[in-house]
């Protein structure tokens, strides 16, 4: 058993921070890999990009949104108990080298896996400039860590609760005209993800993007996490999960999404109706 050490609830009780002890793992991972979690025996797996870890404590740190009844399984675990499953570090780590100003984009739970990517960048010497965007203020997660790794810092949110009304996309347009960015890298909602990736390429910013699809296996075997990316066919738990966002078909990658969760949502309404 993976055993919970900490565990916090963020944006209203939507967002899960799990701190679990893994310390095969917490020695091993790289920013941009993931692990698959299960939580029983009967469970799914669930691949989650890890947000901190701590070799020290032998600890990873992963937050996740309640979307579906596997994650409100995961919600209610507490501190103190565990996860039958955590399998990893899995996929492949982030490139990082130094290469001058880098915009780091992030929204939802999208920001969890940015995090150690952007510390990463900071650390090896770039001059990095972050975009977090939320809907509003209370759904805004890790504002504070983030700020910490940033030279710049932008809070955008859709309804002007905090920050600049709008759009990321709004700001980054702001930023390319003004700045000589060498990369931008964009984490969060797929629809999010398309959007910074034609803006990008517009102004010629090469653009990394992490994707989310369905996945079982984690090994490449079951192909659930396929995806599209310059008209070739990838499997996002070996070949990512992250890709030139300027080549991915995120149009493809919603409607495999979408099928999904319709699916998700018919089990768990029967689950609720037989459970009464």
């Amino acid at each position: 058993m993976f055993k919970i050490v900490r565990r916090e609830e963020m944006a209203g009780g939507t967002v899960i921070l799990n701190e679990i002890e893994a310390p095969k793992i917490a020695g091993r991972e790289k920013p941009g890999q993931f692990v698959l979690l299960k939580a029983n025996e009967d469970g799914e797996r669930v691949p989650l990009t890890m947000a901190e870890t701590d070799p020290e404590k032998g600890t990873i740190t992963i937050i996740y949104m309640v979307v579906g009844r596997t994650t409100a399984l995961f919600k209610s675990l507490q501190v103190g108990d565990g996860f039958q499953d955590v399998i990893g570090p899995l996929g492949k780590a982030t490139h990082i080298e130094k290469i001058g100003k880098v915009v780091c984009v992030g929204g939802g739970t999208g920001t969890a896996v940015l995090h150690p990517i952007t510390r990463a960048m900071k650390e090896i010497g770039n001059h990095v400039i972050t975009i977090l965007g939320a809907r509003n203020k209370d759904l805004l997660i890790l504002e504070d860590l983030m700020r910490k790794v940033s030279d710049d810092f932008y809070i955008t949110t859709d309804d002007g609760s905090y920050g600049r009304h709008g759009l990321v996309t709004d700001q980054l347009k702001d930023i390319l005209d003004r700045e000589d960015i060498k990369q931008v890298v964009a984490i969060g909602p797929v629809p999010m993800m398309k959007f910074v990736s034609l803006l990008t390429k517009k102004y010629n910013v090469p653009t990394l993007v992490s994707l989310n699809p369905i996945m079982v296996d984690g090994t490449g075997m079951c192909g659930c996490c396929r995806v599209t990316v310059g008209d070739k066919t990838r499997f996002a738990c070996v070949d990512g999960p992250e890709f030139d966002g300027h080549q991915v078909d995120y149009d493809e990658l919603m409607m495999r999404l979408q099928s999904y969760r319709e699916e998700e949502k018919v089990s768990y309404d029967k689950h609720c109706r037989m459970n009464g």
